[in-house]
């Protein structure tokens, strides 16, 4: 039966049609509900709606892995696409014209990278309830989907440069492999299984010994047992290689790759005859070793080896192998069982002890590692926490924070490149924030755990001794009178933490339904933005105490600061941070040219380049931002 035009319209609880383009609240008024009545609009209910029957939500959660499926094939065809338009449109350089040193076997990243499947994460990457896109896998950078990119593009008034602001794979990601072959078919020794001179291996030993900070920061060794694996490798005779040997040789060999790379053991080693080595081949000779090492039984030598590889990866930016590595040492020390610490009351040797001490180091590096590694490339930690003994090493909260190269530090005991305890809020943070199942959490439980992990901060914030405790915020021109490499690490990686916490507000539904829980959300994401502006301040109040060669180190840190601070901008271009935020870039650009080009070895002056091409454009497209803003506002006041 027709209802007749004088018949009032029964109440409804579907939204209207021009409320539910809009997706916001309809209160179904008649004749015209509040919004239609104020915007004079006619207010319809034309559009067909699709009963759901009771098994609906059944069948829509059968289906939700095969939609999230679906969005993961969209964005491996957009990557592949980026990719591939990225391939034609450079022309491959002729070899008569490649730089002196650089292998003519490594090709163009996008030459090298066009054959590799590309996989996608599947968590994205949010700015005030905006998805910009995605954390590549592969790259381990935020790769802009065409809503990200139409979002900047509206915002700027600019076409963006993929090549520069998404590239496919990191500008500040150094791929080793592109050579590897290279270096293989070139190593003047032809056979992998030979050990160096044991005199270059004793003078980086010796090296490594006497370099205090260095032994702290990255215990990997414990020096009695150590000299009994050199004894035990240089015993047997040079032209034999036996099952079991692998490990052991392996160790050996990356060992001297691993501590030839760092600063302060390199200047030890300095005058001696075989001081000058290249760490880079020894590294690839290693990992021709570690197919041979996963044949054997786990053992020391073995996650050693292993965990030095991680680490060396790391320090040279490789992400992806540093993730790979990653994955199998937390495997051979779960087999050894270096996640558990002993309860045993039986009285240990002397020599048991020191292995299960250096099984728990090996266990706290590649932690440290494994979280780190999940916060910079958007992938799953490896190693789950309810599976570990997270007790701290005895004595660890009493010399923490105590400067490595301060006459006060006595012993060797570790204190590890990161404060563990930050690790384990990053763990935490990536479970509740950034796990599959944190993605479906609905605004109230995700604020939850945002207030859960930020109070879990603070009180670590506060437990640390007052001299070298982080500030909330750092503001520019500020000082840091105990400043050192080791506070700058503890700082940045606090600051990390608050920005990486805060941020997952931006996922929030509040923002696109304009409920009231706007206001927390908004003073949650500030947080996020201002830790990343406390980030650039302090690297520059810190400048005077950073050691060269820390290029790999850092560049992540300023990096992500910078894409918060450039995502704020063009969220708020009249606010009137945004302008001292404009000029934070400039001067971030400046000061990350004074840092990381001092002393940058001749191979790596590229991909500098190319990150300090990437912060340009970051620049250019923030000041457009605020400009199009102000000149729109402008032009508004003139019509009125």
């Amino acid at each position: 039966m027709l209802q007749s035009e004088d018949e009032p319209r029964k109440r409804t609880s579907r939204a209207c049609d021009s409320c539910y383009r809009r997706k916001i609240k309809c209160d179904a008024a008649v004749p015209q509900c509040n919004w239609c009545s104020h915007h004079n609009l006619p207010c319809t209910f034309d559009r067909v709606v699709h009963r759901k029957r009771k098994h609906d939500d059944d069948e829509d959660s059968r289906s939700r892995p095969a939609r999230l499926s679906d969005r993961i094939d969209r964005i491996e065809q957009l990557l592949t696409q980026n990719l591939m338009h990225s391939h034609e449109s450079k022309s491959p350089t002729p070899l008569s014209q490649l730089p002196d040193g650089i292998p003519t076997t490594a090709g163009s990243p996008s030459t090298s990278m066009s054959s590799q499947p590309i996989i996608s994460s599947m968590v994205g990457v949010h700015f005030a309830g905006r998805e910009l896109g995605v954390i590549s896998l592969l790259t381990g950078i935020p790769f802009l989907l065409p809503e990200g990119q139409e979002w900047i593009q509206a915002r700027t008034g600019q076409s963006i440069s993929s090549d520069k602001l998404s590239p496919t794979r990191a500008p500040w990601e150094k791929d080793r492999g592109q050579n590897a072959h290279f270096l293989l078919a070139n190593l003047q020794d032809p056979d992998f299984f030979e050990l160096p001179d044991v005199r270059c291996v004793l003078v980086y030993f010796e090296a490594f010994r006497s370099s205090p900070v260095m032994r702290r920061l990255f215990p990997v060794v414990d020096f009695d047992l150590f000299e009994e694996t050199i004894a035990s490798a240089y015993k047997q005779p040079k032209s034999t290689f036996q099952y079991g040997q692998a490990s052991i040789r392996a160790c050996i060999i990356i060992f001297l790759a691993f501590s030839a790379r760092l600063p302060p053991v390199k200047e030890q080693a300095k005058g001696s005859p075989f001081a000058v080595l290249d760490h880079d081949a020894l590294a690839t000779k290693g990992e021709f070793l570690l197919g041979h090492v996963l044949q054997e039984p786990a053992s020391i030598e073995g996650i050693q080896a292993v965990t030095m590889l991680a680490l060396y990866e790391l320090t040279t930016g490789n992400m992806r192998l540093t993730n790979y590595f990653g994955a199998v040492v937390a495997r051979l020390l779960f087999m050894i069982g270096a996640n558990l610490t002993s309860s045993r009351a039986i009285q240990q040797s002397e020599r048991s002890e020191k292995k299960q001490k250096l099984l728990r180091n090996m266990f706290w590096l590649c932690y440290t590692i494994d979280k780190d590694v999940a916060l910079r490339t958007g992938q799953p930690p490896t190693i789950a926490d309810e599976n570990c003994d997270l007790s701290l090493p005895p004595g660890y909260l009493e010399r923490a924070f105590i400067d490595p190269e301060s006459e006060l530090h006595e012993g060797d005991e570790p204190i590890f490149p990161f404060d563990l305890r930050l690790s384990i809020i990053k763990s935490r943070a990536h479970s509740a924030l950034y796990s599959v199942s944190a993605l479906h959490k609905s605004d109230a439980d995700l604020l939850k755990s945002i207030r859960e992990l930020d109070d879990e901060l603070e009180e670590w914030r506060l437990s640390v001794p007052i001299h070298c405790r982080p500030t909330m915020s750092f503001a520019p021109k500020s000082s840091d009178p105990n400043a050192s490499m080791h506070t700058v690490m503890l700082r940045l990686n606090y600051y990390l933490c608050m920005t990486i916490i805060h941020q997952a507000s931006s996922r929030c539904k509040a923002w696109m339904e304009g409920t009231g829980m706007m206001d927390g959300v908004s003073s949650s994401l500030a947080l996020s933005v201002e830790a990343s502006r406390s980030t650039l301040c302090y690297l520059e109040a810190a400048e005077h105490v950073l050691v060269d060669g820390v290029f790999w180190t850092l560049i992540f840190y300023p990096i992500s600061a910078l894409l918060t601070i450039f995502c704020s901008i063009l969220q708020n271009p009249l606010d009137p941070r945004s302008r001292d935020d404009m000029e934070r870039l400039s001067v971030a650009t400046q000061m990350m040219n004074r840092i990381f080009s001092r002393k940058l070895p001749a191979n790596e002056v590229v991909h500098f380049k190319l990150v300090s091409d990437f912060v340009v454009e970051l620049k250019r497209l923030a000041e457009c931002a605020i400009d199009k803003a102000w000149y729109e506002q402008n032009a508004g006041v003139v019509r009125q």
